[in-house]
């Protein structure tokens, strides 16, 4: 008979921790080095990746259009390693609760910090962020988690990502019809301009608007599969075979994106079902690949730096350009070296001076106590 049991794992996965810092790394100025190396060398491969290093317009995807996201299924894939633990160590569902939402709570408010609400301009304020989607999402799916069956996960998941497709395609929106995924046209920029007070993102809409928070309930409960599979203990289940089958799910996840953007079109700005898939599938893609290296294989000395960054992501988030100014540093730094050198060299200065800053500040910072 077939043994199996899904205790947690004694070792924090460091892959996990290594590519929620590389996603970070991007996201706070990595992306700087592209667009330095483009710049400088002029070679074709450096002008398609400084492409890829911008989010598309509306309609498609880039590597950049991964960074959101990939977070959001990275904070999934916590969820069975993190409950499962608190679980098996006697803390009650209610106190799991407690947590979740003071969590969901914090990262709110921190969203509307970072998006200027010490300015008092409650007018012009944009009162959606990343930060609140990360947390009402992420709570939501840690609520399905603590209290479905995986059946049920499923059917969630699932139920979610159509009706979300149907609502999109069906619902009719005045003036402009049913199924129009435009900015000015689509039903999410609607309910935004309705439900939404102070500043739109786009104008129109908001990125972060209100009904695209059901698919991201889905990206992270993608995660939570994910985390669910690797904490799955079954002694016909090699490491190694688990790190392969992750890659191949990312695979068959990016042709269900790619079937399914045949007629609900892959828009990050939307968080379309297909987007979900695709995204998943590039996630998962590159989780498998660190899982093999690091955690399988054992070459882990090389990640110090993004493991680092990836155990402090949101203090990352929030100092970069807000509270403080790394790009102030670097230039009174290396403002002489700049202008002898041309122009473009400054990024790939900046990311000698931030880059390394970033890590710095998080050792001493006490994130961890709250997330």
């Amino acid at each position: 008979m077939r043994e199996f049991n899904t205790r947690p794992k004694p070792q924090r996965m460091k892959s996990l921790d290594a590519l929620r810092g590389f996603d970070m790394f991007w996201n706070t100025g990595g992306q700087k080095i592209i667009f330095a190396l483009a710049t400088i060398t002029v070679l074709p491969v450096f002008k398609w990746l400084d492409v890829q290093m911008h989010n598309v317009k509306w309609e498609g995807f880039a590597f950049y259009d991964i960074i959101f996201p990939l977070f959001l299924f990275l904070a999934g894939v916590s969820i069975p390693f993190s409950f499962d633990k608190r679980i098996a160590n006697g803390e009650l569902k209610t106190s799991i609760y407690k947590r979740s939402f003071k969590r969901m709570m914090l990262l709110v408010l921190l969203g509307l910090i970072y998006n200027h609400l010490f300015n008092l301009d409650f007018e012009n304020m944009q009162y959606a962020s990343v930060l609140g989607r990360i947390g009402i999402a992420w709570f939501l799916a840690a609520v399905i988690y603590l209290n479905s069956s995986f059946h049920w996960k499923i059917i969630w998941f699932w139920g979610l990502l159509i009706g979300y497709c149907l609502l999109m395609l069906f619902v009719p929106v005045p003036g402009f019809g049913a199924g129009v995924l435009t900015p000015e046209g689509n039903l999410e920029g609607y309910i935004d301009r309705l439900i939404l007070p102070g500043k739109l993102y786009l104008g129109t809409m908001d990125p972060e608007g209100i009904l695209r928070t059901i698919p991201a309930i889905s990206t992270a409960l993608f995660g939570v599969f994910t985390g669910h599979f690797i904490r799955l203990q079954d002694v016909h289940l090699s490491n190694l075979r688990r790190g392969l089958l992750i890659l191949a799910a990312g695979l068959l996840s990016l042709l269900l994106g790619h079937f399914w953007d045949m007629f609900f079109q892959i828009i990050k700005n939307l968080w379309t079902s297909s987007f979900v898939f695709f995204a998943g599938g590039w996630s998962l893609l590159l989780l498998g690949i660190l899982y093999l290296i690091i955690d399988v294989w054992g070459f882990h000395k090389w990640v110090f730096y993004f493991v680092v960054i990836g155990m402090n992501p949101i203090t990352i988030y929030l100092v970069q350009n807000r509270i403080i100014r790394f790009d102030l540093i670097r230039d009174f730094c290396f403002t002489g070296l700049v202008n002898i050198r041309r122009k473009q060299f400054s990024h790939l200065l900046a990311l000698s001076v931030t880059l390394p800053a970033y890590g710095y500040f998080c050792i001493f910072f006490i994130e961890k106590r709250y997330f």
